[in-house]
């Protein structure tokens, strides 16, 4: 099954007004069938994947890049950075729009040998795996539903467990097929290759054991604050090594940082970073958790759905220039796990509970921003949880199911 991707929409947009459109997201979340989707018959494709492809366009890579296609589309572009320079003198001689499509599994911008960004010329689409709401087949308003505040009543079929299933599956568009006890060797291999292969085209990583046993500590840190200086001391390798180390898993869409909300003057809002795995099916396979053993246990149950609340509200936050996403925290130990905040002022702040019961104290720390932060803003303050009943407790505070992400 093919499922409609609602990036498809933004990708066709950017294709009609730049000449080059750049998708990237992790290996196997999608790229390809993306493309495929966005585009017309007009096009020419080509995969460097391919040895011989591969092969052309190191040798020759300013023949590789011409065609008399409305698009040429090259796949896995971090293999061959040198293609950009030679797209650039193409385009630079031709504006017509949409001339090139370029996907890759790393972040090739990013790269230390690439030295030429295409600035004024490329759009940059990030592709996520699927959320639950493109498996499904909704729409994509979920903020446009908490912002205008018409949130579903009830929704029914998504108690606690099922959210876990779903968390513990992932969204990789393979997996979702496979049956469970096939699960965890195809993540093992999805992993070994990205280590092994994917990366020796960005790096040159010396100490790959290494790499692997950080994979797994950033999987357990999923939803918190890094502390750097515990996990070094741990893997017993230097600050250095380690930024060089989880910026490269962040290149491959792996991880994901959320910054901290600090639009204040007030003096103790902290400024750290908040880390997050890409996708909560490679986390719980990383980290060998199973319902058995994540439904009982707090920790792992909070870390893994806020973790997928996070690749839900990113998506979400990835079609709208004009959304962005945060979180806050402050030396008085006032977290709020995200905000949303518009360019019209407007302001979503979001809690998430694995469980099924909301308390009056659950919004303790959303009623202290918002009456000491944003009292200039048009505020709404919700409390994610794994319910099926909506409610509303004042005019700007709301319990939402869930499900209410995707259905």
């Amino acid at each position: 099954m093919e499922y409609i991707r609602w990036t498809k929409n933004l990708v066709k947009e950017a294709l009609s007004v730049r000449r080059v459109i750049v998708i990237s997201g992790a290996r196997q979340c999608g790229k390809t069938t993306l493309t495929k989707q966005a585009l017309s018959k007009d096009m020419i494709y080509r995969t460097l994947d391919d040895n011989k492809m591969f092969s052309i366009a190191k040798e020759s890579p300013a023949d590789f890049v011409k065609h008399d296609k409305k698009t040429m589309v090259i796949d896995e572009i971090q293999k061959v950075p040198e293609l950009l320079s030679e797209i650039k003198i193409v385009v630079d001689n031709n504006n017509a729009h949409g001339q090139f499509m370029l996907t890759g599994s790393a972040d090739v911008f990013s790269l230390p040998q690439v030295n030429e960004s295409l600035a004024g010329r490329v759009k940059n689409i990030k592709l996520r795996t699927l959320t639950e709401g493109e498996i499904l087949g909704t729409k994509p308003n979920f903020i446009e539903k908490i912002l205008k505040k018409k949130i579903p009543s009830q929704i029914q079929g998504y108690d606690k467990q099922e959210v876990l299933d779903l968390a513990i599956r992932g969204g990789y568009p393979e997996v979702i097929f496979l049956p469970k006890k096939n699960r965890k060797d195809w993540y093992r291999d999805y992993i070994d290759i990205l280590i092994s292969r994917d990366l020796k085209n960005i790096a040159n990583i010396r100490r790959a054991n290494v790499l692997n046993k950080l994979v797994s500590v950033l999987a357990a840190w999923s939803s918190k604050y890094i502390n750097t200086d515990d996990i070094c001391s741990s893997l017993e390798i230097s600050k250095n090594t380690f930024i060089e180390y989880f910026s490269l898993l962040q290149h491959l869409y792996l991880f994901e940082c959320v910054p901290a909300w600090t639009k204040t003057d007030y003096d103790k809002v902290g400024k750290k970073d908040k880390v997050y795995m890409c996708d909560t099916g490679l986390m719980a396979n990383i980290l060998n958790w199973h319902y058995d053993n994540v439904a009982l246990d707090s920790d792992r149950c909070g870390k893994l759905v806020e973790t997928m609340v996070f690749k839900e509200l990113a998506t979400l936050v990835d079609l709208n220039s004009e959304y962005s996403m945060y979180q806050y925290r402050d030396r008085n130990k006032r977290e709020i796990d995200f905000i949303i905040e518009t360019e019209n002022n407007e302001v979503i702040a979001v809690e998430v509970k694995s469980g099924s019961k909301v308390t009056s104290d659950d919004f303790k720390h959303i009623k202290w921003f918002r009456d000491n932060l944003v009292k200039d803003k048009k505020f709404t303050g919700i409390v994610l949880y794994t319910g099926q009943d909506t409610l509303q407790l004042g005019q700007d505070l709301f319990i939402v199911p869930m499900a209410c992400l995707w259905s």
